[in-house]
């Protein structure tokens, strides 16, 4: 006896749904957005210093050793954060992983700079979201690293 499937079944769970009714969905684009937005803006902001003055943020033990000072140091700090901002609204699986990466070594850096520990907290929430978008990513970015 052969049974089949019912027409209208669906044929994809809701929760893959990219409808943006669908709360997962709302989620997955929120983050997106979000870590596509902030990296861009804050590391195109390395160059300008309009929000703030991004060399406080460097901490002093890892300024004496990279090259240069940390003003130039904060410029490899905002392309780096533009490129990620890039990959994140390109390929949100790979990008939020390099989000995440870049989160946990500015965490360490912040770690290293007393008074700077709310703000290393603060990170560590932006790292947790991006580990979120990582996991919605699967589900709603299943390309893979080159898709054609």
């Amino acid at each position: 006896m052969a049974t089949t499937m019912p027409a209208n079944r669906p044929t994809t769970h809701p929760a893959e749904s990219h409808d943006l009714s669908n709360p997962v969905f709302q989620a997955f684009t929120l983050l997106r957005i979000g870590f596509t937005v902030a990296p861009i803006v804050f590391g195109l902001d390395k160059f300008a210093h309009l929000l703030v003055n991004w060399d406080l943020y460097f901490a002093p033990r890892l300024d004496r050793i990279v090259p240069g000072t940390a003003h130039q140091a904060m410029y490899a700090v905002g392309v780096i954060e533009v490129v990620a901002g890039l990959v994140v609204a390109i390929r949100p699986k790979y990008g939020s992983l390099l989000v995440a990466g870049w989160l946990v070594g500015i965490i360490v850096n912040l770690l290293l700079i007393p008074g700077y520990y709310d703000v290393a907290l603060r990170d560590f929430g932006l790292f947790l979201a991006a580990l979120a978008l990582f996991r919605l990513a699967g589900v709603f970015d299943r390309r893979g690293l080159i898709s054609r």
